[in-house]
């Protein structure tokens, strides 16, 4: 499994092979989870892609055990030992990113250019963290005594629990996996049980490749119930989660109880507001990648289209002839514009939503039906606030569009959900823009641009119902990942 390419199948070199994860976990190498096996099967053509061991109560706590013990030496390595475990780590993912691509494709339904894109995106949070061991790690204070050095410090939590979700399997548990082991903790990483490969045993295997010392990594698969043991452990200080608003706040309730920190990054109903004066080519191009990337199963999706009334039928009509060719199919068929969803039972969930938001009123202009997993996407005009279309986070292909005639009315429409995670502003008057970007109430604003924008180097994250205001990447990494601690030592 260590070698570059272990055999030949299907027509290509396989880099990864997948064995020792079949049916496993990973803490201490690979062993059996406490809670048997579970299928895990392909959304693009029902297939199965192989089975992964499930994590238990007793599992996170051994594995726990053993992260408390790894992270002392570890915390303890010099900046050039850290660097270089996440700069090998970088190097291994990408050696694997053909055999991680395809398996994104298989395991998540993802087209061929979201996984590339996921891929690439991972490489860059790896380097990004490694950046972080040489970054200022404190601050020299003022103290009474004049003989006196104040020296404030910031220090590993220790041991991170990071639980991530199905839809970037890679790319949100790298995120923190990464920071976290750079910044001198020990993880454990519970996966979703729909993508514990591409999600979890790839992790394992780069970091593996890289020298990352034994007990630091954790890989447990498992459902909400392994999520809880991750989260209630006695050992783990911080938890960093992806996830749904609802899970989210399960996982803020348990942590709150045990005073421990936690990194909520959630859902979002993210809007993209047209003026009358967009550029209405660049506008549609934009709602399009944002409303149907992934099939909409993004958490900064555009969600909701705000058009001013003037240019709305031209923008509907637009958008409708833009997914006319955008036939959902198997990712893994060439040309394929728009794979499943995650699953037949997201399917039912989004049609549940058309059908209540036409029943509420909106106009159906196309789309609106689903085979299996496979959802049409989908356009809804006349969309009103209260309609069920305007309210929820749908979570698949679908574009509601809502008219307004003021710039007041955007601002309010766009501020009438409990999400606050990011938006778009399309305008001719980048002035005007900024202007309405200050008295938005989200995380992250894009003046003529999508609503979904993530780079390692910006703090991403929402507010509301989309976060409790922590933030990923860079620097910002620091303050989910360390302590600060104030150290005193006389100089004379």
């Amino acid at each position: 499994m260590t070698s570059a390419v272990a055999e030949t199948a299907g027509g290509h070199d396989v880099l990864w092979d997948l064995n020792r994860a079949q049916g496993r976990i990973y803490s201490g190498g690979w062993r059996p989870g406490s809670r048997g096996v579970a299928g895990v099967i392909s959304p693009g053509d029902g297939g199965r892609v192989g089975e992964t061991g499930v994590a238990g109560e007793d599992d996170v706590e051994r594995a726990a055990g053993i992260a408390v013990e790894a992270q002392r030496d570890w915390a303890t390595a010099s900046y050039q030992v850290r660097t270089g475990v996440l700069v090998r780590a970088a190097a291994a993912l990408r050696e694997l990113q053909p055999e991680a691509e395809r398996m994104l494709v298989r395991e998540s339904g993802s087209l061929p250019l979201k996984a590339r894109y996921e891929v690439a995106k991972a490489i860059a949070e790896l380097e990004a963290a490694a950046r972080l061991t040489t970054m200022p790690q404190g601050d020299v204070l003022p103290v009474e005594d004049p003989g006196t050095l104040g020296i404030a410090r910031r220090i590993p939590v220790g041991v991170v629990g990071v639980i991530a979700p199905w839809n970037a399997p890679l790319t949100l548990a790298i995120r923190s996996v990464a920071p976290a082991i750079a910044l001198g903790n020990a993880v454990l990483v519970k996966p979703d049980i729909k993508t514990p490969f591409s999600g979890g045993a790839l992790i394992a295997e780069i970091f593996e490749r890289a020298g990352l010392p034994e007990g630091l990594l954790h890989v447990l698969p498992g459902d909400a119930e392994t999520g809880e043991a991750v989260v209630s452990s006695p050992h783990t200080a911080v938890i960093a989660f992806t996830g749904s608003s609802a899970a989210g706040r399960r996982v803020g309730e348990i942590a709150g109880r045990m005073l421990k920190r936690v990194s909520l990054e959630l859902g979002g109903n993210n809007a993209i507001i047209v003026l009358a004066d967009a550029d209405l080519d660049l506008a549609v191009r934009c709602g399009v990648g944002g409303a149907f990337r992934h099939q909409g199963q993004v958490c900064m999706a555009t969600g909701r289209h705000l058009v001013h009334e003037s240019i709305a039928d031209e923008y509907v009509r637009r958008l409708t002839e833009a997914v006319a060719t955008m036939a959902p199919a198997d990712p893994s068929e060439p040309g394929a514009a728009l794979g499943p969803l995650i699953s037949t039972t997201q399917a039912e969930r989004v049609q549940t939503i058309v059908d209540q938001a036409v029943a509420g009123g909106a106009r159906l202009v196309t789309g609106g039906a689903h085979d299996g997993p496979f959802y049409e996407p989908t356009v809804l005009d006349d969309v009103d606030e209260q309609n069920a279309a305007f309210r929820s986070e749908i979570f698949g292909p679908v574009a509601p569009v809502t008219r307004f005639s003021s710039d007041e009315e955007a601002l309010r429409l766009a501020d009438g959900t409990d999400y606050g995670l990011t938006a778009a502003i399309h305008t001719r008057d980048v002035g005007r823009a900024l202007g309405l970007a200050q008295r938005l109430r989200v995380g992250m604003i894009a003046v003529n641009g999508q609503t979904v924008y993530d780079a390692p180097h910006i703090p991403m994250g929402g507010m509301g119902a989309s976060g409790n205001g922590s933030r990923h990447g860079d620097r910002w990494n620091l303050d989910e990942f360390t302590h600060w601690q104030w150290v005193t030592v006389p100089t004379t």
